[in-house]
């Protein structure tokens, strides 16, 4: 056991340094800085000076050094276009985005769970053809197109929900929905799967010999292993959620951490976008190594893979 966790450690470890040498280089594709943060008709001896005042004079690898360092120490480093630790404003946006992948988490769940077992239950009937059909618009439908619709029908026709920003229950609703249609569907899909392996299993074909009640053997037999995979996959996606919402975000103006990685890449903010990805790293990685380690527990047979 103890083998396995070293060796899930050690991967996550590698995929750790990995993702931050790529995002480092990559970000630096992007162009310089600080011609974005100089005043307009700034001289060229000013661009040099905020250069070196940043640590972007530095060759490359002398920069990844520094940025490896101060990772080491929890240092993040400070925004170039805030001028504010770059951990301080990560986690004085991280409540909005768990507000808001909550939601969208509950939502898809309440859709995609309850149309799933409809599908498995009545399986090549009509309850199972609308499944698919909603299956394959929430999996073809992008999120920021679903929210543009949605702003255009609610806000622009209707004007029953605010169109932008937060502050109110109501602010929540569209970019939840926006965000959880994609992972209703991926749910209802799993969920269908999981119930009609279920329903073919042989203890379920026993307690229908027993003469109980279809909804018995459907509501405890079935659902409740059947809906292992799929809180597994839910766990998982809470944490994608929290991190891939950039385009969502966007669209709604909601002030999460998917906004702010926009910003860092709108206006060249490296510290930034280091950050957020990083972090969105660590939070998707630790999620699964967690998941493996509860699988080593449940299945001793893993633990020797």
């Amino acid at each position: 056991m103890k083998r396995y966790i070293f060796r899930r450690l050690g991967y996550a470890i590698i995929s750790l340094v990995l993702l931050s040498a790529t995002i480092f280089v990559f970000v630096r594709l992007t162009g310089d800085p600080t011609v974005l943060l100089v005043e307009p008709g700034a001289s060229r001896g000013d661009i040099e000076a905020l250069r070196k005042d940043l640590g972007l004079d530095q060759p490359l690898w002398v920069q990844y050094g520094a940025f490896v360092k101060n990772l080491v120490h929890g240092d993040f480093g400070s925004s170039f276009y805030y001028r504010t630790p770059v951990l301080e404003l990560y986690l004085s946006r991280l409540p909005h985005s768990l507000l808001l992948a909550t939601t969208a988490m509950v939502f898809s769940l309440l859709i995609g769970i309850p149309s799933g077992v409809l599908a498995a239950v009545r399986v090549n009937g009509w309850g199972d053809g609308a499944g698919k059909v909603f299956a394959l618009l929430g999996l073809s439908m992008p999120s920021f197109w679903v929210g543009l619709l949605m702003i255009l029908f609610f806000s622009v026709y209707l004007g029953w929900l605010p169109s932008s920003g937060s502050g109110t229950p109501l602010h929540l609703v569209m970019p939840a929905v926006a965000l959880g249609w994609y992972f209703a569907a991926a749910h209802m899909r799993l969920t269908r799967s999981s119930m009609l392996e279920v329903l073919g299993s042989e203890y379920v074909k026993l307690a229908r010999l027993k003469g109980l009640p279809e909804a018995l053997v459907i509501g405890k037999h079935a659902f409740k292993n059947a809906l292992i995979p799929v809180l597994t996959l839910a766990g998982i996606n809470l944490v994608i959620m929290v991190n891939v919402a950039v385009v969502v975000e966007t669209v709604f103006a909601w002030p999460g951490i998917g906004r702010l990685l926009y910003e860092g890449i709108a206006f060249r903010d490296f510290p930034v976008v280091q950050a957020t990805v990083l972090l969105g790293g660590v939070m998707i990685i630790a999620v699964n190594l967690l998941v493996d380690l509860l699988y080593a527990v449940i299945d001793p047979r893993i633990r020797f893979q």
